[in-house]
């Protein structure tokens, strides 16, 4: 073990950490604004009392994937120096914008709807959540376009004299191709997750609280969380889809891995399990289905997908010796437990609109233990989906200008990166119990009384009266 191994694992840990955060962020901040809408549209209390419900969790989710989302910023000064000098030109343009555009205008916003309840007129307040929403999807553009650099290098050139590599077309950054995809693919992901915990929290309180006096409004949200959670399911197969087949063109290695594929075939199989060795190269019993791989990759069904053995070899001749293949068990496993966790998801939201059907009550134990893990589904199939991407790319840290090896701080030690790992995974263990603590406190609490909830008076000038935090 050495200091580059390390640094990859503290990467990887806090990446995937601060990601469990992300989603939920991403898809609740249109959620909760969706609901504050319906109750500025319609005047029914049950919109705003599930506003401020899982508005209260959104806040929660926010804070820690703020305080989380930091260290990975600190990261490329502190263990990859080399990779931020070689593509810092390029990298920091898109995480500048974010910083002082789209964060700027989510956590202004934010602040604004957190205080302004009982002080900003309903338009200006609904206007803030929508607000604070946006920016947060933006962030997420800008971050993905900068990743999106890593996959698909667009818009630069090398400088001999510097050996760095500078930007010449920030658009073309911005819209390289596999940002376009990946954009909408993460966003349907995100709410995918929301969506869930929309389900999860009002299936409980339906089945465990049947004669509250805010049943209905827990029964809006389970049936809302899951037409959410289908909706979203439909769109991730269909970019999932087209990313697929992006992917292939300019990463052709990992859909290989992606199957597990060593020798070129056409038409090509997908294989749903596989059982084979250790490393993946040999095959002891697969089930496949026919053409389905080809047909992932190119969109021909007879297309021909080029397996991990001729890619090996091309790449060898292009870019020098070495092994240019990731590790395959996990690139194989990681993208099949992204599909199958994002589709049990949808099973159980279906499951749940079949138990409201026409009225009906749902009692089942079964389905709420099913409602409870139903969160955690989607959340682990964004997590293998990172995983499949970032792992599918390696050796590269830039795909063919950068190995990840070339990209780590020479100066730093391994007893120096170890140290900040440990402190780091420790402190996000700390964090992770607080945070799922205050969720489940807040989640079990339920709705909000609003009997002694102030009335908004748009017509008088208000100017003298204090900010009100509403939570």
């Amino acid at each position: 073990m050495d200091a580059l191994d390390v640094a990859r694992w503290q990467f990887g840990v806090t990446t995937v950490y601060h990601f469990l955060f992300v989603p939920l962020t991403i898809g609740l901040s249109v959620l909760v604004a969706i609901l504050q809408t319906l109750w500025h549209r319609t005047g029914n209390e049950r919109y705003l009392k599930l506003t401020k419900f899982y508005g209260k969790l959104f806040l929660i989710n926010f804070a820690m994937g703020v305080v989380t989302g930091i260290v990975q910023e600190f990261q490329f000064g502190m263990n990859w120096s080399d990779y931020s000098r070689f593509v810092g030109d390029i990298f920091g343009a898109p995480l500048a914008i974010e910083a002082l555009v789209a964060f700027f205008l989510e956590s202004t916003f934010i602040g604004l709807w957190i205080f302004g309840w009982d002080r900003l007129p309903k338009r200006l307040h609904l206007a803030a959540i929508w607000a604070a929403a946006i920016g947060t999807n933006l962030s997420a553009y800008f971050i993905l376009a900068a990743n999106s650099f890593m996959q698909n290098p667009v818009g630069y050139r090398i400088n001999p004299d510097t050996g760095r590599a500078e930007l010449t077309d920030f658009l073309a950054v911005l819209t390289n191709k596999v940002a376009l995809i990946t954009f909408p693919h993460t966003l349907a992901g995100a709410f995918l997750v929301a969506g869930s915990l929309v389900v999860s929290v009002g299936l409980y309180h339906v089945i465990r609280h049947r004669d509250s006096a805010d049943t209905g409004a827990y029964r809006f949200a389970t049936k809302f969380g899951s037409w959410v959670v289908l909706i979203s399911s439909a769109l991730v197969l269909i970019t999932g889809d087209i990313q697929g087949k992006i992917m292939t063109q300019v990463q052709p290695m990992k859909m290989a891995a992606a199957e597990g594929l060593y020798t070129t075939e056409s038409p090509a199989s997908f294989s749903v399990l596989t059982i084979g060795s250790l490393d993946g190269s040999r095959e002891v019993f697969a089930l496949k289905i026919p053409y389905l791989l080809s047909y992932l990759g190119t969109g021909d069904p007879n297309g021909t997908v080029h397996g991990i053995d001729d890619l090996q070899a091309q790449y060898a001749s292009q870019y020098g010796a070495g092994s240019y293949t990731p590790i395959i068990p996990i690139t194989y496993w990681s993208f099949r437990f992204m599909i199958a966790f994002g589709l049990a998801a949808a099973a159980i939201a279906l499951l749940v609109l079949w138990a409201q059907r026409k009225g009906r009550t749902p009692t089942s134990k079964w389905l709420l233990r099913a409602g409870l893990v139903m969160p955690l589904l989607p959340l682990a199939a964004n997590s293998f989906g990172w995983i499949f991407t970032e792992m599918g790319r390696q050796p590269w840290i830039v795909f063919g200008e950068m190995l990840t090896r070339d990209g780590v701080s020479r100066s730093v030690s391994l007893t120096e990166v170890l140290t900040s790992f440990t402190a780091f995974t420790l402190i996000y263990a700390i964090l992770a119990v607080i945070e799922v603590k205050l969720l489940l406190r807040y989640a079990k609490a339920g709705v909000p009384d609003l009997t002694d909830t102030p009335e908004i008076d748009d017509s008088h000038d208000d100017t003298e009266r204090p900010l009100a935090f509403a939570y």
